[in-house]
């Protein structure tokens, strides 16, 4: 896989003769960095629509291909998967091929993921086009966080990741209302098609205009150390391996994320629709709030973090019981009780759960600036495939306890509890991380 994606940085580069003009005034820069800060938060966007497509397309995909619901969820996980299996590979590409080459060449392969599974006639081409859409995938968020820390100043790393996360979780609002509309207008296929164009569009507009590093003629800039290579980024994959931090931090974003994407993407639905009796179109508001409630938490937690507490465990572990208090809250929520309550108990809970996007400013503080994107994408791997099991893990504990009534209310108190014992665990790691005091502000 590495000789391969070597081979094609060498004949992209070889056929690209476009390279940046160097900028040579201040305002230059500040306008480049915006416009490939633009383009990271659009990609992850699209990274963050197809992950949570199938749930509204879901009925459609039963009706057309007479799936089941052990299929259904196969098909929406085997995203997960191969994005969590990427991300090993992508962190060393990023950090010894570039973001822009790496970034360019894995979308296409989501494009072409895209138009398979608008063509899908079976389960299996239908799998096969979701995990070649997470294949895809897998480096649009990575990559923009590691452009971040080569074009802004790592001070303002915590609150733009944020920044990024808030614009990507527009990508679950597209894939909610909007692709509702858009299925009904022109029906599932004709839709993935047209979103399969629109990726190759962005990917094309960002080969073009986006650089992996400013151009600013500066003797810094000339006497920099060269982009490490293969070799090296596996040297440090081992010594980072090796920290207890970094285990820690990996198994609670795989618990952190994974549980909030399963709520999220697949089981906030059954719940709101099968035990608290909502209508479809308000379980959809409900889950919209849902994601409103990310979109804010998670730039309040990057400035709390950097310019209040300058700490990230000081938010990111209160995050955490709030998000398992709310876990316990829904485990014994009194039925009938309105959507109104519950709108605001969701709501909470994304706005705690953004608080856990910090996690990757913490490990990515923890090894030298260079081999960031190693690091971050280390554990963008337990991230992913949190979510993975999580999606798959919940269903399976409430068939497995409740086989007769599987998505009656005794059935998600137990998951409700099990993912909160889950929260309480990484709670108490994560206050046996420790911080470097990097990148916060004097």
């Amino acid at each position: 896989m590495i000789a391969i994606m070597e081979g094609l940085t060498n004949k992209i580069t070889q056929l690209s003769r476009w390279k940046p003009r160097r900028n040579k005034s201040s305002r230059q820069f500040r306008v480049r960095r915006w416009l490939v800060f633009f383009f990271a938060g659009t990609l992850f966007m699209l990274s963050q629509f197809y992950r949570s497509s199938v749930a509204v397309i879901a009925p459609d995909l039963i009706q057309d291909l007479n799936l089941d619901a052990w299929e259904l969820s196969t098909v929406s996980a085997s995203f997960f998967y191969a994005f969590a299996l990427m991300q090993i590979p992508v962190g060393i590409f990023l950090d010894s091929i570039g973001p822009r080459i790496t970034m360019s060449v894995l979308t296409l392969v989501s494009v072409i993921g895209a138009l398979i599974f608008s063509m899908g006639d079976s389960y299996y081409s239908l799998t096969l086009g979701r995990m070649l859409l997470g294949i895809g995938m897998a480096c649009n968020f990575m990559g923009g966080l590691k452009l971040i820390t080569l074009w802004f100043d790592p001070k303002l790393f915590a609150t733009l990741s944020a920044l990024i996360v808030s614009l990507g979780t527009a990508g679950n609002i597209a894939a909610a209302t909007p692709l509702v509309l858009m299925v009904q207008a022109m029906g599932w296929r004709y839709s993935f098609m047209t979103m399969g164009g629109v990726s190759f569009l962005v990917i094309l507009l960002f080969f073009f205009l986006v650089s992996d590093q400013p151009f600013v003629q500066t003797e810094q800039t000339r006497q920099s150390p060269p982009r490490p290579g293969i070799k090296e980024t596996f040297k440090v994959a081992r010594t980072l391996f090796a920290r207890k931090d970094f285990w820690i931090i990996s198994f609670s974003t795989f618990c952190r994320y994974g549980i909030y994407a399963a709520v999220q993407a697949l089981w906030a639905g059954p719940y709101l629709t099968q035990v608290a009796g909502l209508s479809s179109v308000t379980t959809g508001n409900i889950i919209l709030f849902m994601s409103i409630g990310l979109i804010i938490g998670c730039p309040v937690s990057g400035h709390l973090s950097d310019r209040v507490f300058n700490s990230r465990k000081r938010i990111i572990i209160p995050g955490i019981c709030g998000m398992t208090g709310i876990l316990w809250l829904l485990a014994f929520f009194p039925e009938g009780a309105g959507a109104i309550p519950l709108a605001l108990v969701f709501f909470g809970f994304g706005l705690f759960s953004g608080s856990g996007q910090l996690m990757y400013a913490h490990i990515k503080e923890l090894v030298p600036h260079e081999h960031a994107g190693m690091a971050m994408a280390a554990i963008n791997f337990f991230t992913m495939a949190g979510v993975a099991v999580f999606l798959q893990g919940m269903g399976a504990l409430m068939k497995f306890l409740y086989p007769g009534s599987s998505l009656g209310v005794s059935a998600f108190k137990s998951a409700f509890i099990f993912c909160a014992v889950c929260l309480t665990i990484i709670g108490a790691l994560y206050t046996l991380t420790t911080e470097t005091n990097q990148g916060f502000s004097d």
